[in-house]
């Protein structure tokens, strides 16, 4: 080997190390930005080993479904609003899609909490929990912990309180979670560092023990528009902003990111009023005026577009459901009119009812949603699903549940996937932009 051949062979192998050390598959956060990672992707720690194809993977997602939109309902049905700073104990916290990396506690203990924007509460599993699953937070080894005492403000918010009627003690929970579940915390307040940024005396539930099967392993990690949510908690920091932008479920590493903060988010985007329901303020409202298939607006009737206050009625934006769900009629006519536009026969999979021949998918005509002042042309991959063996392609649509008198429609994560989502809470507005969160 000749000296310049050598030198060649050298400067090759330098480059290759250097390259491989500086790729990080799964990039930590920075600045105000936070990697959104999904639950089951490679940079996750709940990853499912041999969890068979993407297509498997999101139809088992997508039948939690009826019982996140099931649980939704009945939040907009209440009289009331209650803002509970612990997992209320609902099955829907189960269809926890996306997750962030956080830092809680000091020095920073590396947690996994599921991002959720119809929730205001925060929990994470702490160390000692009976039935909790790894990781966990360990109040031990947190300088700046505390449990919260029955006489705070926010313990009043909390269902299944147990306080005794007079003296002092912890702000303690017993509370039931889905069909077979159980679980205790306590209220408790620590540091919370997300990315560079760090929040001080963040109120979270520290839960202690676990019975049942249905309990998620995360934490949460709440940005509804209510008084105990990140956004609230955080004070003026991220000036009521936030956005994310959620990776594709095909994605290998499935790496997006949240960013909190008027900082960096896009100068030009499409905007439409974010609306306030009093009865359940923590829900991000906005106005769906319509559907358009291809060239074609559907016919619906106003009433179940319109939104009410009253009964709940409107639409809605949410991290945790999977496929966007309308009430049955809306549903009904934009699946009709798919289905005048495209080829049959039509088959069922799953969730998906609209599943044809993949050779017919040029057929497929877009899928337009008009909100008030922006239209939302939905690219290919938001709106069909394709089969593990890619012959069959399906409308990534449905129906909102069948066993609750449903009258909200809620646009779901698949249908957001590589668009940045900006939540912009202090000038009540909602911006829409096309980007590669991959």
């Amino acid at each position: 080997m000749d000296v310049f051949t050598a030198i060649f062979i050298f400067l090759i192998s330098t480059l290759l190390v250097s390259t491989t050390k500086s790729f990080d598959p799964c990039p930590s956060s920075k600045g105000s930005d936070l990697s959104v990672i999904h639950v089951h992707g490679q940079c996750s720690p709940f990853k499912q080993q041999n969890a068979g194809s993407w297509v498997s993977t999101v139809l088992n997602m997508a039948s939690h479904d009826p019982a996140r939109v099931a649980y939704l309902s009945s939040l907009v049905a209440s009289p009331k609003a209650t803002n509970v700073p612990v997992a209320s104990g609902q099955q829907a916290l189960n269809t926890g899609n996306y997750v962030v990396r956080v830092k809680l506690g000091s020095p920073g203990q590396l947690m996994f909490m599921v991002l959720d924007i119809s929730r205001d509460a925060a929990w994470v599993p702490c160390a000692a929990c009976a039935g909790c699953s790894s990781p966990t937070f360990s109040p031990n080894a947190s300088s700046t912990y505390t449990s919260l005492q029955c006489s705070v403000p926010q313990c009043t918010e909390v269902r299944g309180l147990s306080c005794p009627a007079t003296g002092a003690a912890e702000c303690y929970f017993n509370q039931t979670y889905g069909r077979d579940s159980s679980f205790s915390a306590t209220l408790s307040q620590d540091s919370l560092g997300l990315a560079a940024d760090t929040i001080p005396s963040y109120s979270f539930g520290c839960v202690n023990s676990v019975s049942g099967s249905t309990l998620p392993p995360q934490g949460l990690l709440g940005l509804g528009r209510g008084p105990m949510s990140l956004l609230s908690q955080s004070g003026s920091l991220y000036s009521g902003v936030f956005s994310y932008c959620l990776p594709s479920f095909k994605s290998y590493y499935f790496s997006g990111s949240l960013r909190l903060g008027p900082l960096g988010q896009p100068k030009n985007i499409r905007t439409t009023p974010l609306l306030r329901n009093p009865h359940r303020p923590t829900l991000y409202y906005v106005n769906l005026t319509g559907v358009s298939v291809g060239r074609v607006l559907v016919p619906v009737a106003p009433e179940l577009l319109t939104f009410d206050p009253n009964t709940g009625a409107g639409t809605i934006i949410d991290s945790g459901t999977v496929i966007t769900r309308f009430v049955e009629p809306v549903y009904a006519a934009i699946r009709d009119e798919f289905r005048k536009q495209v080829k049959g026969p039509f088959t069922t999979i799953g969730a998906f009812d609209t599943c044809f021949a993949a050779t017919n998918e040029d057929l497929a005509p877009p899928v337009t949603f008009h909100f008030s002042g922006l239209d939302l042309k939905l690219p290919v991959e938001n709106t069909l699903i394709h089969s593990s063996a890619g012959s069959l392609a399906c409308l990534a649509m449905a129906d909102a549940t069948s066993n609750v008198n449903s009258v909200l429609n809620v646009v779901a994560n698949l249908q957001q996937q590589n668009l940045r989502i900006m939540f912009d809470v202090t000038n009540s507005r909602l911006g829409i932009a096309r980007e590669l969160c991959n």
